[in-house]
């Protein structure tokens, strides 16, 4: 299939919101079961997408495959429809280990694949579910343990059921790595060697691999362990999202706040995701932004699991309009009509700016990313424009651009070099807890001797008691000289003298 036939676009497809997207391929194009082409009605697919018509035809003759896409682009069901038709043409193994498995990087991403699953397999009769963390550990591995076809999970909890040996994986014979490049950023690179070594040789297996960027720890991933994939790269406007309008703004971090209160007051959006580069700050914004009216909600990579699928299906249900979120998080986030993405910082790694603006414009529809560029993380756009290849057009606000914000101050900022400011602290603000401060004159109060008690402080009131004089009768006018303890050597290093002749030998 050449380039051609990729961009060769029905033009009954171009209208609305829809420019450019769907090719002129067909589902009815390939020689399909029909229990998989029923699905494929089902979900109300027809035309394919760029990216499925690259990797189904190849995939359909047993090929390995390397597809590059972004999400939104139509890639789960690129590999879900030859997945079912391999599963369609073989004996169903009775009794033994699953015949698929899908790996993806979050909790969020698997449940998508594996509702996915179930609607294009729904006449397939073919069973699958989902093993990830967060869920019920005993539930999961029962449905294991009862046989399923089609394994869809995170390699963490994978790994855990595989070596307790709750499934075993000599039967598989497809399997699916989706988006490969997070998998890696997120460090399950040796997990991921783990898995694909214990799976069936190269050669009586079929594996597909997707992944928004092929960058070296990719293809590095394809050559050790794939038999010699097809390289299928989708149209350079599916990588980076058609339909997305970017726009960046310079603002001090001062009032970046301020910029982003104001672009959401003038902007038409009915569902946003603003993302920032740490935990602190996107609790910060969700916290700020709903004492100004914008109810929000922050998402992080270590949210109790409970809450985060609360969060997200509020999301999905239109209960919550705002989402902010991290970059470990937004992987998992798979939402239709997503107005608007804001870049509150701008990202350090570019790929991740690609999977960012990814949650808008999705299945060809329009939307808007917006990123805003302070003092703190403006370094990292030169990078960014660069691996982008384009330069993001600049917007400049407008003085009445600013929202007044209402929230509450955050925790003051606390200098290094003052120290805590608590009670007793070492800083210049510490109060004294009735510690003995040392004399300005730097010299250290001198110690009772050993067995001796240090006097009692004496009231102002209290007179001085009288210094005898040295003629009063038992004064003595040599000075007392302090006994020392005999320890078998002189304490002063002096030499001992000499015993003299008039003391008794």
């Amino acid at each position: 299939m050449t380039d051609e036939d990729v961009n060769d676009f029905d033009p009954a497809w171009q209208r609305g919101p829809m420019p450019g997207f769907l090719t002129r391929k067909t589902f009815d194009d390939f020689s399909l079961p029909k229990e998989v082409a029923q699905g494929i009605t089902d979900a109300g697919f027809v035309n394919l997408s760029p990216i499925q018509a690259l990797v189904i035809p190849v995939a359909l003759t047993g090929k390995d495959v390397a597809g590059q896409a972004q999400t939104g682009t139509g890639k789960t069901a690129a590999f879900l429809v030859p997945l079912f038709t391999r599963l369609m043409s073989e004996p169903k193994i009775e009794g033994g280990g699953p015949s698929a498995l899908v790996v993806a990087p979050t909790r969020e991403l698997a449940l998508q694949i594996l509702a996915d699953a179930q609607l294009l397999g729904a006449h397939t009769g073919f069973s699958s579910c989902a093993v990830v963390g967060g869920m019920d550990y005993a539930k999961q591995a029962g449905e294991l343990k009862k046989g399923v076809d089609i394994v869809i999970g995170t390699p963490g909890r994978l790994i855990d059921y595989f070596k307790q040996k709750i499934f075993l994986t000599k039967d598989i014979k497809i399997a699916v790595i989706d988006e490969a490049d997070r998998l890696l950023d997120l460090g399950f690179a040796k997990d991921m060697r783990y898995i694909l070594k214990n799976l069936p040789p190269y050669n009586r297996r079929q594996t597909m691999l997707f992944s928004a960027t092929l960058s070296y720890r990719v293809l590095e991933l394809t050559y050790e362990y794939m038999n010699c994939p097809e390289f299928l790269d989708a149209p350079e406007a599916t990588v980076l999202v058609a339909g997305v309008e970017e726009s960046l703004f310079h603002v001090g971090v001062d009032e970046k706040f301020s910029l982003l209160l104001g672009l959401l007051r003038r902007e038409d959006w009915t569902r946003a995701i603003i993302f920032a580069n740490m935990k602190g700050t996107v609790e910060e914004v969700a916290r700020r932004l709903s004492e100004n009216g914008f109810p929000a909600e922050g998402i992080t990579g270590d949210l109790v699991q409970k809450k985060r699928l609360a969060l997200m299906q509020a999301f999905k249900n239109g209960e919550l309009s705002i989402l902010v979120a991290t970059d470990v998080a937004s992987r998992g986030i798979h939402v239709e009509d997503i107005s608007h993405v804001i870049n509150y910082d701008v990202p350090q790694d570019p790929e991740n700016y690609i999977h960012r603006i990814g949650r808008t414009a999705r299945a060809g529809k329009t939307g808007k990313a917006i990123t805003l560029a302070c003092d703190r993380t403006v370094f990292y756009l030169e990078g960014l424009e660069s691996s982008l290849g384009h330069k993001i057009p600049v917007c400049w606000p407008e003085p009445d651009w600013y929202g007044e914000d209402l929230s509450k101050p955050g925790r003051p900022y606390r200098k290094k070099d003052s120290g805590p400011s608590r009670p007793g602290g070492r800083g210049s603000q510490g109060a004294d807890r009735g510690r003995s401060r040392r004399p300005l004159s730097g010299k250290r109060p001198e110690r009772p001797a050993s067995g001796a008690v240090a006097p009692k402080p004496r009231a102002e009131s209290e007179p001085r008691p009288a210094t005898p004089s040295p003629d009063a009768p038992g004064a003595d006018s040599r000075p007392k000289r302090r006994r020392r303890r005999k320890t078998g050597g002189n304490p002063s290093g002096n030499p001992s003298p000499a015993p003299s002749d008039n003391q008794p030998s």
